[in-house]
């Protein structure tokens, strides 16, 4: 059983000698910092290939302008400009549903590409509730369709 604890001893006393302050190494803050660090983790991190919003969380309320923080699992983001298999970029819908895989993305207020290749921004929403559809696409704005997109609820608080 010894052996079982020595690999977290050594990792805790690892993170403890990383110039973190003697309030940032109390065992309390520690193994709540390390719970909490897991579990955003394995949320973010999805068992398949997608896309996911990091920030906010689905039935989330939140005031506005609203973090937003994208994820993709099976791809690679890069900016638009060209095709390139297994490659895109983010797009969100607000109040509006996925589009259709091989149908462009409309370029309006409700329809926000990420083209550059940004995967955080920020969005300022009216107070009420809202639906925001997180659609990739690839580098002409071709969506991928459903499989390819995310949809959660959020409600902006004044």
């Amino acid at each position: 059983m010894k052996f079982h604890f020595l690999p977290v001893s050594l990792a805790l006393l690892a993170l403890a000698s990383c110039g973190q302050s003697h309030k940032e190494n109390d065992e309390s803050a520690d193994s709540t910092e390390v719970a909490q660090s897991t579990e955003d983790t394995s949320e973010m991190a999805e068992e398949h290939s997608g896309v996911y919003f990091i920030t906010p969380k689905d039935g989330e309320e939140l005031k506005s302008p609203v973090i937003i923080q994208m994820g993709v699992n099976g791809m690679t983001v890069e900016p638009a400009g060209k095709v390139v298999e297994g490659k895109g970029h983010h797009h969100i819908i607000v109040d509006g549903a996925f589009i259709e895989k091989g149908q462009v993305v409309p370029m309006d207020k409700t329809h926000i590409h990420f083209g550059k290749g940004q995967t955080t921004d920020t969005l300022k929403l009216s107070p009420g509730a809202h639906t925001l559809t997180l659609q990739f696409a690839d580098g002409v704005h071709d969506s991928y369709g459903k499989d390819w997109s995310k949809t959660i609820s959020i409600k902006v608080i004044e």
